[in-house]
């Protein structure tokens, strides 16, 4: 099966380790690094959203009018619009890019940043408006008569939409979570299933209960998994573990300084918090204090360092084992891999440089073995 790469779209050069020297939105940076991204093999790259973030939807319309091939995972929050609305939105970003969007949609959970753009409900209820609010926009993006909507969170009447997107029947629809009622959700609804980088052997029990809730929820096919990274590369190991523990000593001093330290992760941007309330950032806590090593190269302090802060354990190692430690992924089952070091302009150069060929060049000999031994070969792998 063919194999995506998926890094960050920021606004800014700010990081974990680095404060960043302008503006939230720096339309220039924030070009640079989307067309670092295009330049150097990268297939999409991610607009976050935050409560008080730059909006990502015209930022990833500036990208997209500029570029020609990158792709757009632009990141939502049904708190913030009415689904009609936001159908409209994602359906003119779709024909702004010329059918290159996916979208993230984020339940959220932390009440606190919820709550921050006025999101009062419990998170079961946030779950449950999630699925309501995406069969919504599903439904809008395929639907050329007027239809009424009346459900638990939404009611209209009468709505059709003048704006289509290209992709047909409708762009995809991605969608994260480690909880039960996440693998519910996202089981149900999404085409594509994003999870933060854990060791394999959890990995491999998250992507059978995504395959258990889309099974549950009576769908024939399972969303594609994407596992989420912060690569940390250099020319050889030693180099590439000094660079990992300053990359750590650098997120302790900013803490230590007080200065505030903001994350973005699969889909959203999130202040750190000392005791996370979302599962995803839990299971990544409990896994840095069980062990800082696991497998080829995943290492948990850049997490421990963080709280757990979304998409924050790393690999580490040269190009080569890192790209090794990907293709450990891809043999679970995991075809999109996110992406995102700490400089963020030069590590997106340097992984698309030295790790992205590396594994679609081991990807093609993998698919053209099992291609070799016949179609049951191929069945085994992908069921």
């Amino acid at each position: 099966m063919p194999v995506e790469f998926l890094g960050i779209a920021a606004t800014n050069n700010g990081s974990e380790t680095t404060p960043r020297s302008g503006a939230a939105f720096d339309k220039e940076y924030t070009l640079r690094l989307a067309r670092a991204h295009e330049d150097h093999d990268w297939d999409r790259v991610l607009f976050a959203y935050g409560s008080g973030s730059p909006d990502p939807a015209p930022a990833a319309a500036h990208i997209a009018s500029r570029l020609d091939r990158l792709q757009i995972l632009l990141a939502h929050r049904p708190n913030v619009s009415y689904p009609t609305y936001a159908a409209k939105t994602f359906a003119t970003l779709d024909q702004i890019s010329e059918g290159r969007l996916t979208v993230h949609f984020i339940t959220g959970g932390n009440d606190r940043e919820q709550g921050r753009e006025g999101d009062t409900l419990t998170k079961d209820e946030r779950y449950s408006r999630t699925r309501e609010y995406i069969r919504i926009v599903k439904k809008i993006w395929t639907t050329r008569e007027p239809f009424d909507h009346e459900g638990e969170h939404y009611r209209f009447h009468d709505f059709v939409s003048d704006v289509f997107p290209v992709q047909q029947p409708r762009p995809n629809v991605s969608f994260g979570g480690s909880s039960p009622a996440a693998y519910e959700a996202g089981g149900a609804e999404a085409d594509i299933y994003c999870l933060w980088g854990e060791p394999l052997a959890k990995t491999a029990e998250q992507i059978e209960q995504v395959k258990a809730a889309a099974k549950a929820a009576g769908r024939t096919d399972v969303p594609r998994i994407q596992v989420a990274f912060r690569p940390i590369i250099a020319p050889t190991e030693e180099l590439a573990w000094e660079k990992a523990h300053r990359t750590v000593g650098a997120i302790k001093a900013r803490k230590e300084r007080g200065e505030a330290i903001t994350k973005r992760h699969n889909g959203h941007n999130q202040p750190q918090a000392a005791t996370p309330q979302n599962v995803g950032s839990q299971r990544l806590i409990a896994i840095a204090e069980a062990g800082e090593r696991y497998d080829r190269a995943l290492w948990t302090p850049t997490a421990a360092a963080t709280g757990g802060a979304g998409n924050s354990n790393a690999l580490v190692g040269t190009p080569e084992t890192v790209a090794q430690a990907l293709l450990d992924y891809y043999d679970l089952g995991v075809d999109i891999l996110s992406a995102r070091g700490y400089d963020l302009l030069g590590d997106a150069i340097d992984f698309g440089r030295h790790v992205i060929p590396i594994v679609r060049e081991e990807v093609a000999k993998r698919d053209a073995e099992r291609a070799a031994r016949g179609p049951q070969t191929l069945t085994a792998v992908n069921g």
